[in-house]
């Protein structure tokens, strides 16, 4: 059975306060709250020093674990030390819109459903990006004469998390984004045939590891990648994002080590020819459904179960599992994984909404006519335009109600606050919960309700599609502090509260 939502939340005793504040719900009824550390969403919080990550030995009972940060946080192996800037909070954001322009797209294509088209303002790219119409004919190796096709838009943005693999025989070490929306797992390997984009660490050797080997043209391997060419009987992969990035190279295999535990022939692309925005990354781990993924390549070994916690800070540190073992596979609330919604993503069927304990009025069809995915990569969690506005409206009147004072517009958020006066201490937001077939809530941390660009604007961490047949997306903000369980063998995404 699954647990009731808002597991998480307190509802605050003193309803005389509650009253006077004026926070109450329809009829009277009293809105349940949340607890917020404002200080902790700050920068100045991102000085914390860093928990020590740590590995954890797979066992009968336990799963394969390695830990994740923010790429752009202090605790990110990645995170530059000698005062570059991280992106900004509008870099993000429009990086994040794109990502979504991109699923939004690839849904439709995949599914069938249509769309309504609309045309999307300009996005200003930082100078050197490559562009999104950069003819697929450029991305072949110049290392050869073969043209090698890009399959039409993947999408990243700058906030994504990073973990830590190991690959290669002896094995050596890099730092990857890990990414849902993704199949092909890619790092960048040496030697570069035209150009790398600057990395942290030293780029992957091939010819230094006893265990590589390049996969046959004719091997039915080959066959499964969305775009592949040959050179030299061996099989090349090309993937072009959507923001413009690209990676080119070979499809190999090799000896891939998460924490302790070992995956052979793991079958990635070894890019050649790379650019984009990628920060400094080695590369990219594909987590998604399709057959080239990580999930299903060593669905033997984890029988297709996997579960990351995102943590509530960029100074914070979160983790990566990978197996039956999984602690979030005890206590999770389940959704089905509706498997046949289309490729790659993890699609779920969302039906409802609450806000301070209350269920939306919102009609069942808005979210069925959509469909729901849960994404790890977009930040800013998107819903049909009838959805958000009864979301905002009754956000809006329950912060209304507890006295804050209203910000102007950021980005795409468009329902900010004032939280001058309250640095040092504690809040109570409305709580927030999405609620998905079966019963399953996901409760939202309160450090996932708003999106904090600085303390004088604090803003409804949730966005509006262009569209109601626009697919709703689960952003990561929404995400965080909950272990999020993916089971491909029992068909089920879960969500386990307070596990990082």
């Amino acid at each position: 059975m699954a647990a009731p939502c808002c597991h998480g939340c307190w509802l605050l005793p003193l309803l005389m306060l509650l009253a006077a504040a004026g926070a109450l719900g329809a009829e009277g009824a009293s809105l349940v709250l949340v607890q917020l550390d404002v200080e902790s969403l700050l920068p100045s919080a991102a000085a914390a020093s860093c928990p020590t990550p740590q590995e954890q030995r797979p066992g009968a009972a336990t799963a394969t674990r390695m830990p994740i940060v923010h790429q752009h946080g202090p605790c990110s192996p990645l995170a530059d030390k000698h005062g570059k800037k991280a992106p900004s909070h509008t870099e993000i954001l429009v990086a994040d819109q794109r990502r979504v322009e991109y699923i939004h797209r690839r849904v439709s294509d995949t599914t069938g459903r249509m769309r309504r088209q609309k045309q999307s303002a300009p996005v200003e790219l930082p100078p050197g990006t490559p562009s999104s119409s950069t003819p697929a004919s450029s991305l072949s190796s110049s290392a050869t004469s073969t043209n090698l096709p890009a399959s039409s838009g993947r999408a990243l943005n700058t906030g994504n998390y990073v973990v830590p693999i190991r690959l290669g025989t002896p094995a050596a070490r890099f730092t990857v984004v890990f990414d849902t929306g993704s199949d092909t797992t890619w790092v960048q390997c040496q030697p570069c045939v035209a150009y790398c984009y600057r990395q942290k660490e030293p780029l992957f050797n091939p010819t230094k590891s006893t265990t590589y080997a390049n996969i046959s043209c004719t091997s039915s391997y080959c066959s499964d990648l969305d775009s592949s060419g040959c050179s030299g009987g061996h099989c090349l992969y090309a993937v072009q994002y959507g923001d413009g990035s690209y990676t080119v190279g070979f499809y190999a295999q090799d000896t891939l080590t998460l924490g302790y535990d070992t995956v052979k022939d793991f079958r990635f692309g070894c890019g050649e020819k790379n650019r984009g925005l990628f920060g400094k990354s080695a590369g990219l781990m594909g987590l998604g459904r399709g057959s080239t993924s990580l999930p299903v390549q060593a669905y033997d070994k984890y029988s297709g179960v996997f579960a990351y916690c995102i943590p509530a800070t960029s100074a914070g540190t979160g983790f990566l599992d990978f197996g039956p073992g999984a602690p979030a596979a005890a206590n999770a609330r389940l959704t089905p994984m509706l498997v046949d919604n289309g490729p790659t993503f993890y699609y779920v069927g969302m039906t409802g909404i609450k806000v301070g304990g209350h269920l939306l009025s919102i009609p069942g069809t808005v979210f069925s006519d959509a469909g729901a995915l849960v994404d790890s990569g977009t930040v800013i969690t998107r819903l049909p335009p009838s959805a958000y506005e009864p979301l905002r409206s009754a956000f809006a009147k329950g912060m209304e109600g507890l006295g804050y004072k209203t910000a102007p517009a950021f980005s795409i958020l468009d329902t900010c606050y004032d939280l001058t006066g309250y640095q040092g201490g504690s809040i109570v937001l409305p709580a927030v919960s999405l609620v998905f077939q079966g019963g399953a809530c996901l409760d939202v941390d309160a450090s996932g309700i708003l999106y904090v660009v600085d303390v004088s604007q604090a803003c409804l961490a949730f966005a509006a599609n262009d569209d109601d047949t626009d697919v709703t997306i689960v952003g990561n903000t929404q995400q965080k502090t909950y272990s999020v369980l993916y089971d491909l063998g029992k068909k089920v995404v879960g969500f386990a509260p307070r596990a990082c």
